[in-house]
């Protein structure tokens, strides 16, 4: 067999694999598969530098899927080449990574081979690529990490790493609009090391793009700063060749590689379908299609002799030279820069260096205090220090959000400046915190800033970190009603409840300096999910703690922060973030009337939550049902702690346009509001 026929061979095995699993599962997309298998195959096979004996050694080239509806075409490569889960630590270490039983349960119950390729649960798969357009987004991430890391680490005669990143995307890629947002950074940050490679089939669910979609893409990149190509046939492989090396020559500049496809190619009476793309092909489709292959039509799941040899011999020798000449260099690496190297092993390992936080100092009692927003500012700047790989920035507000890194050589990470600190994601909150995903799966601890109400341009892609368990910190001042003039629009309602109610993310609001600071312990030792920490704008007090709690009681999610004289209250008061002061000033006006509150600050319900059953009935008696609940912010989920008889103070309505005590004072945020509804809960004393 002439090298010509062993290509198509491997190119037909992957499309019957893909077919005969979306059959098997009854569900799936077949098309999208088929057509790129000639793309994906000349990407592995001659240019990705990977080795699938070890698919996750750090200078490895990284490839994204971002068309994940197409993740049969990933789970045949990772299966015909051999990946194999990787790393000492991994449960599992060396069996393959897909096995032909995993395909053959695609979609099904406790299969590598889930609908959507998912980070952790299958070696080779670099990032969950979910909704259209968070794959590109990621992959913009992973290029700057790249360079990041290049700018940092590589030393004269050591280019530690240089590795690229492709992502192949389709249509619907393309039509999303975070897309949009994470080209025109890469084409900023002149990310040469990316590129993207653009499966143009013009079909999608509803029918053919031009229903919606009439752009002219080229153009459209060539804009935003990026090298363009285009390949007119998906199919021919010397023409793929060329457009992929000339990623090789581009400087400057990240590519996008367009090309033509037709979707379901081969299987000519269900071409440029919606059944496609979006259903099983059939059992007499297959066999169509299979026939058009010259592949037996009765077989299933077949994979021909040589095929795995093929794949061995040219992407599996390769990466194994790469990554073992890779091996010999960071080697000799170490002994020249041992520092450096160690700073390596604490990032692939996802350490914090020792001392990290030694320069964190409390803050003294205030009455007038600060906004929770410049104590953090503050806290940040003393730990960015002690972590170099700790980068981030804000959607164009870090003068508000008080992100910015100022101490000496932070700089700005720009495209002449790509080992900088401080990040400029400009007016882009959903590429944003998608970019921060691609900078964790890549080994950084980044962090991202914007106002609280704008996490809803940002949730996709928060809930992509949450379901990969990536430790990204979500920086959300402005945080209330607080912020007054800037009216309805602004003041976040519903936010922190839809917060709440993502698995895997906390959420921390934390009620002055001194929780900020501990807030910053709990997040940096956090490394199996992302935070969101809320923040105020407006100043709040530093309480007192040589007569309240230890501010370290927020690592347990609540605790009591004052109790009654003799730690029997009447009533419970809970509040988090800027309300907890209200809550203190409420208490003291309470104990004048002879009723005793337990002021609790609740800074994280999802901490809180781990904690066990004693703790958290030390902190809320069940004996004590006269529960008021304090927070500027919908009131949905707080009847879990003051129960049915409790009063919660908080948002039914939009917020209104007023300086904020006028604000508060119209939706009830005041003391004497609080202290009514205690009253009215509080046991009946005798002699009263």
């Amino acid at each position: 067999m002439d090298a010509s026929e062993m290509d198509q061979l491997c190119i037909n095995t992957i499309r019957t694999l893909s077919m005969d699993a979306v059959q098997a599962a009854n569900s799936g997309h077949p098309g999208a598969p088929m057509a790129l298998a000639p793309v994906a195959y000349s990407l592995w096979q001659r240019i990705l530098r990977f080795d699938p004996q070890d698919p996750a050694w750090p200078n490895r080239d990284r490839f994204v899927l971002s068309n994940g509806h197409a993740s049969m075409l990933l789970y045949s490569l990772l299966h015909l080449t051999g990946v194999r889960a990787g790393g000492s630590s991994v449960e599992g270490a060396g069996e393959p990574a897909v096995t032909l039983d995993d395909i053959k349960k695609f979609r099904q119950l406790d299969s590598r081979c889930a609908g959507h390729p998912e980070y952790r649960l299958t070696a080779g798969v670099e990032t969950t690529t979910g909704p259209l357009g968070q794959g590109v987004a990621n992959s913009v991430g992973m290029a700057i990490a790249g360079r990041w890391l290049a700018a940092t680490f590589n030393r004269p005669t050591f280019d530690v790493f240089n590795y690229r990143v492709y992502a192949i995307c389709g249509d619907g890629d393309m039509m999303e609009g975070i897309s949009s947002e994470a080209a025109s950074l890469a084409g900023h940050l002149q990310l040469s090391n990316l590129c993207w490679i653009y499966d143009s089939n013009r079909i999608s669910i509803e029918g053919s793009t031009s229903l919606a979609f009439s752009e002219d893409v080229a153009m459209r990149f060539a804009g935003y700063g990026w090298e363009v190509t285009h390949v007119g046939d998906a199919n021919d492989l010397d023409q793929l060749g060329r457009g992929l090396a000339a990623v090789d020559r581009t400087r400057e500049r990240p590519s996008l590689i367009i090309v033509d496809s037709h979707i379901a190619y081969g299987a000519p009476h269900k071409q440029d379908t919606k059944e496609a793309h979006g259903e099983p092909l059939g059992e007499e489709e297959v066999r169509a299609a299979k026939r058009s292959y010259g592949w037996p039509e009765d077989a299933h799941f077949l994979v021909p002799e040589g095929v795995r040899e093929h794949f061995d011999e040219g992407i599996g020798a390769r990466g194994r030279e790469a990554r073992s000449a890779w091996q010999a260099k960071l080697a000799a690496y170490r002994a020249q820069h041992p520092g450096l190297a160690a700073q390596l092993d604490l990032i692939e390992r996802g350490d914090l260096p020792d001392g990290w936080d030694h320069d964190l100092a409390a803050f003294p009692a205030d009455a007038k205090g600060v906004a929770t927003r410049d104590s953090s500012g503050i806290v940040l700047n003393a730990i960015a220090q002690h972590i170099p790989w700790l980068i981030g920035g804000s959607a164009d507000l870090a003068p508000s959000t008080k992100t910015r890194l100022t101490f000496p050589d932070a700089g700005d990470l720009e495209a002449n400046s790509p080992g900088a600190r401080n990040m400029h994601f400009g007016i882009r909150e959903h590429a944003m915190t998608a970019v921060a995903n691609g900078l964790a799966v890549s080994g950084l601890r980044p962090y991202c800033s914007t106002f609280l109400i704008f996490s809803d341009y940002a949730k996709p892609s928060i809930r992509l970190s949450a379901l990969m368990e990536l430790p990204v910190v979500h920086v959300f001042t402005h945080d209330s009603i607080g912020l007054g003039e800037d009216g309805p629009t602004h003041q976040p309602i519903e936010q922190l409840a839809a917060l709440r109610a993502m698995p895997g993310l906390i959420t921390l609001r934390p009620c002055d300096a001194n929780e900020v600071l501990e807030a910053w312990r709990v997040i940096m030792a956090h490394r199996d999910g992302p935070v969101a920490l809320v923040l105020s704008r407006q100043a709040l007090p530093t309480l007192d703690r040589s007569t309240c709690a230890p501010a370290a009681g927020l690592a347990k999610g609540a605790y009591v922060l004052v109790d009654a004289a003799d730690g029997d209250p009447d009533v419970l008061l809970l509040a988090t973030g800027s309300e907890v002061s209200l809550c203190m000033t409420a208490r003291a006006a309470l104990r004048q009337e002879g009723i005793k509150a337990r002021v609790i600050s609740m800074p994280s319900w999802e901490l809180f939550e781990l904690q066990s059953q004693e703790y958290r009935d030390s902190v809320l008696p069940p004996g004590v049902t006269a529960r008021v609940s304090v927070e500027m912010a919908s009131t949905f989920g707080w009847d879990r702690y003051v129960g049915s008889g409790g009063r919660q103070i908080g948002m039914h309505t939009f917020g209104a346009s007023a300086p904020l005590k006028d604000v508060a004072k119209k939706f009830g945020f005041t003391a004497e509001a609080i202290v009514a509804a205690a009253r009215s809960l509080a046991p009946t004393r005798a002699g009263a």
